[in-house]
């Protein structure tokens, strides 16, 4: 993927001084840079936490703790202008995207402020909405159908943060009412039979979000309707389709599209109201940025959002330029070592890692540049063994420090696989759990799908495959699970099947975006 033009890279880079203070804000789910005051940072800070608590609450679901490499990492970068920028995207109506990755999670938002009646800034009901699919993605295997799957995440991402500490959550999608009121129509029965919604003949700006929110929501609330969600969503899980499922759970689907029109028109609805004790967390954990880091922050997040070779070229010569400055900020080299790993200057990066481990042997980052560069060198090496057992040392080393962190054992299963070796048990039970620990990472998803395929689990396959082929935003990566799925169709349980040879099959972790823009 690529800037608008190379010029983006230098715009982003060549921001104003810092006319506020970086802080790091650190909590058990969240990774917050924002370049702003410490006290708006730290409540920023707590109502992520709050909300994440209230999902689990109303959705009594619980996803696993993650490891603290595998957070959601904020970069909070100022204007609407610098998010179009950074998702090099021209849609005047963008105001923050996610990426969701295993250790490797960002989102990239506008503002962190609430509005004066505890409503967040418009780029902050993305990251609620993208970070409702983060944690339904985490806390189950099984797909949701889009309808109900944009409609939780609406739902949930209606809150409000009230000064008393308590939360509003469930409250009228107010940023979808324009949506509903002008763009165009979205039958209940469409969202409920995604073939009938497939065959629109347009297939522009249309309420679909808007229409998901209120048929959720609707089913949330109305007292002769509960269970029923529930109902549909067990037999989704159970192999009916969309539309089955609502005429067993829901009944007469006409009926129910009059009830929500009515709905639409009242005048309140109904919302959860949590006090600060049931959404209580950990304390917020703060630091101020040092200089060179905080110099470093621009290129860092350019870096993070991920760049093309030519573009990476363009960003090194700022970051080398700020590292001759921090030459003893292992921050500040790690991160420069990500830069010279994406320019593709493998040695670099690798001596810039080693420098940073040398001032601090428990620095993450560096193992991870560290390790990507000596794997990319491995690729080419004569002696292939010894090279990829000298790259698996930096993320060995990087296992130790951090048990739970993803990538050392996706890249222990890439080990044998980029050596044309059948991996052994213990690499499929690293890849496994990989997956296990970040859900959300799709193309981890395909990886581990393919393995299980090869071991003939066709019916855990196609569990992993189908919540990418109904990514509506997974481009080709979906298009292939939804090929895969089709394939599998007609293999037996217990028989092994892959799509071509392993080591050409089990494709390398592929982050799948999702804008979260409004439509």
């Amino acid at each position: 993927m690529k800037f608008a033009s190379l010029l983006l890279v230098s715009l982003v880079v060549s921001a104003a001084p810092v006319q506020a203070k970086w802080y790091e804000a650190s909590s058990d789910h969240f990774v917050i840079y924002a370049d702003d005051q410490e006290k708006d940072v730290r409540i920023f800070a707590e109502n992520l936490e709050k909300y994440h608590a209230a999902i689990s609450l109303i959705t009594e679901r619980t996803a696993e703790a993650p490891s603290p490499s595998n957070r959601l990492t904020i970069f909070v970068v100022g204007s609407q202008r610098e998010i179009r920028r950074l998702a090099r995207s021209k849609n005047s109506a963008l105001a923050g995207f996610y990426l969701p990755r295993a250790g490797a999670s960002r989102a990239f938002v506008q503002d962190i402020r609430n509005r004066s009646n505890g409503y967040p800034d418009l780029s902050t009901v993305i990251l609620l909405h993208e970070y409702a699919h983060h944690f339904l993605i985490s806390s189950s295997r099984h797909a949701l159908p889009r309808w109900m799957n944009e409609g939780a995440a609406e739902f949930l991402a209606s809150t409000v943060f009230n000064r008393d500490g308590s939360i509003q959550i469930g409250r009228p999608a107010s940023h979808r009412s324009g949506e509903l009121a002008y763009a165009r129509e979205v039958s209940v029965r469409e969202l409920l039979d995604p073939e009938l919604y497939d065959q629109r003949q347009s297939r522009g700006y249309d309420a679909f979000y808007g229409m998901s929110w209120a048929l959720y929501h609707y089913l949330v609330f109305d007292k002769d309707r509960k269970g029923q969600l529930q109902k549909y969503a067990a037999l989704v899980s159970k192999g009916s389709t969309s539309m089955a499922a609502a005429e067993e759970a829901f009944g007469n689907i006409d009926i129910l599209q009059q009830e929500i029109e009515q709905y639409l028109k009242q005048r309140r609805l109904k919302t959860f109201i949590l006090s600060p004790e049931a959404v209580s967390h950990n304390p917020i954990r703060l630091r101020e940025l040092p200089e060179g880091e905080a110099e470093m922050m621009d290129v860092r997040i350019v870096s993070q959002r991920g760049v093309t070779r030519e573009e990476a070229v363009e960003l090194i010569g700022d970051a080398r330029k700020i590292a001759a400055q921090f030459p003893e900020d292992p921050g500040v080299l790690a991160a420069l070592a990500e830069a010279e790993f994406d320019a593709g200057h493998d040695d670099a990066a690798i001596a810039a890692a080693d420098r940073a481990l040398a001032i601090d042997p428990r620095h993450k980052n560096a193992y991870v540049q560290k390790g990507y560069a000596l794997f990319r060198k491995a690729q080419e090496a004569d002696d292939k063994d010894a090279a990829y057992a000298r790259a698996m040392k930096a993320f060995t080393a990087l296992n130790s420090i951090e048990n739970d962190h993803p990538l050392p054992l996706i890249y222990y299963f890439r080990s044998f696989v980029e050596r044309g070796i059948e991996p052994d048990e213990t690499a499929r039970h690293a890849l496994e759990r990989a997956s296990e620990l970040a859900p959300f990472d799709q193309g981890l998803a395909m990886m581990t799908a393919l393995m299980f395929a090869d071991e003939g689990e066709i019916a855990l396959s196609r569990v992993l495959l189908e919540p990418v082929a109904t990514n509506p935003h997974g481009g080709e990566l979906a298009d292939t699970a939804r090929g895969f799925l089709s394939e599998l169709a007609n293999v037996e349980e217990g028989s092994s099947w892959r799509p071509s040879p392993i080591a050409r099959a089990v494709i390398p972790p592929v982050a799948v975006e999702d804008s979260g823009q409004t439509p």
